[in-house]
Formats: structure tokens, sequence, C-alpha cells
């Protein structure tokens, strides 16, 4: 099961604190013999970290703040100033941790390698282990950017092989006379029910029998057409059709169409 970054920083916590443990109490009791302990509570006294604790070394944070504030009486003649600048990083690393901030995978694999060289540092076996995290998680880093540049060289080649078979719109498809001949009016694009009245304009438009040859009766367009028809007959005065009709369409030229319609339907001439 995959593990998120932020877990696996956590396990190399807990590593460091394995491997750090004793070499932290080796050398406090080299300096201070049995007094170690009280020693070591002395140092957290003024930080969260040893209050309450019988143990004060249970805690990789405890850890680190001891190896920093004693390094100069206790861990100064044993490691060096690289690894001094490691305990302070991973202090830093540690309390974004605790905080439950997130870890990128760059972010993850420097707290790893990080961990990993002081481990190797106090010769402390946990950091085979950490190691083995770091080798895995660079494999995971690099099979997604594979990936990425497999998805990437894909997309490219569909896209190459669409654009380079596909001929330009221009000639493939053919532009209606009126517009290939430069003699396009916008006004006729739709329809004018005035024009139509004038007997101008196409015949689709103009033209009862044409404009209904082309029309496609949908049931709310009968409905109305019905309904005009029940409301202006005089066997049906009052007694059928709405006298008022609300048009609404999604689309445009939908009312003007339903009108002349409406037109058509009563000017008697076809």
């Amino acid at each position: 099961m995959a593990i998120s970054n932020h877990e696996r920083v956590g396990k190399s916590l807990e590593l460091l604190k394995a491997g750090l443990g004793p070499f932290v109490e080796r050398e406090l009791r080299a300096r201070y013999g049995d007094g170690w302990a009280g020693e070591a509570k002395v140092v957290l006294s003024d930080t969260r970290l040893g209050a309450g604790k019988e143990e004060p070394l249970q805690d990789v944070a405890a850890l680190l703040v001891i190896m920093d504030r004693k390094w100069s009486e206790v861990f100064r003649q044993i490691l060096g100033k690289t690894e001094r600048s490691l305990v302070n990083e991973i202090i830093a690393v540690r309390n974004r941790w605790a905080h439950q901030e997130p870890f990128s995978s760059d972010d993850a694999y420097r707290a790893l390698d990080s961990a990993e060289r002081l481990l190797s540092a106090v010769s402390a076996p946990e950091s085979d282990e950490v190691d083995k995290m770091k080798m895995e998680l660079l494999r995971l880093r690099f099979d997604e950017q594979a990936r990425g540049e497999k998805r990437k060289s894909v997309s490219q080649a569909i896209e190459s092989g669409v654009t380079g078979s596909l001929k330009p719109w221009r000639e493939v498809v053919m532009p209606h006379e009126d517009v290939a001949s430069g003699r396009y009016q916008q006004a006729e694009f739709a329809a004018d029910l005035w024009q139509v009245h004038l007997g101008e304009g196409t015949a689709e438009y103009r033209d009862p029998v044409e404009f209904f040859r082309r029309t496609y009766l949908t049931e709310s367009l009968k409905g109305m057409l019905v309904g005009a028809l029940r409301r202006l007959s005089p066997a049906a005065t009052g007694a059928g059709g709405d006298p008022v009709i609300q048009l609404q369409t999604n689309f445009g030229g939908g009312k003007t169409h339903s009108m002349l319609a409406l037109y058509h339907l009563f000017s008697g001439i076809a």
C-alpha cells in the first residue's frame, strides 16, 4: 500500500530516534556519569519535551535539542560542523511534521537524506533502512517522471498525426453561393416578419408553402397554432385558445419563426 511523504518522514524520524538514542545516552553518560539523565532534564526544562517524563530520551525532538544545546560541551569532540547543521535541519523537519505540514517529494527526499547522513555519522544500523526508503522514493519519482514523459510524447504524437491528416476547412467545406459570390447579406440570415409582409426576402420565409415545408412542427408550435385557431374561430369565440401567448426559446430566431407561422396560417395566401 502506498504511503504519503508525510508518513515517510515520520518513519524516518522513528528510525532516527532508535539510532540516536543509544549514541546520545552513551556520550552524556561519558561526560556526566550517573547524573547524565538529570543533566538532560535540565537541558529540556524550558521546553515541553521533558515535562513530566522520567526518560528524557524517549522523543526524537528531545534527542536533537540535547545534541544542539550540548554540542560544544559533549558532541563537538565526536561530530563536526556538517553534523550539527544536520541536527538543526532535522529539528525544523520534525517541527513541520508535528504540525502536519505537507511534504513534497523533494522535501521528503531531503529529510530522509539528512536523517540517513546523521545516522551514518554515529554508525547507527538504522541508516541502512532509511537509505532503502530514499531509494524507494527515488524510484517512485523516476517512474512518475517516465509516465509523464510517455503521456507527453503520446499526446504530441496524436496532435501531430491529427494535424498532419486534416485538410484546412476551406478545402473541405464549400460556402453557400451567395457567400462565395460576395452577395451575402447579414439581414437575410434571420427571418424578418416585416420583410415577409412586404413580399420581400427569400422564398423559404416569404412563401407559406415553402415555409411550412421547411419547418418542423414541434409539439409546442403545433399547440400554439391550434390555440390560435380556436381563439379566432367564430364558432369557438371565448371558448378556447389563450388570449396571451408567451414565446420563450433557448435559441435565436425561434420567436420570429413562431410569429411567421401564425402570419402564414392566417394570411389566406396558401
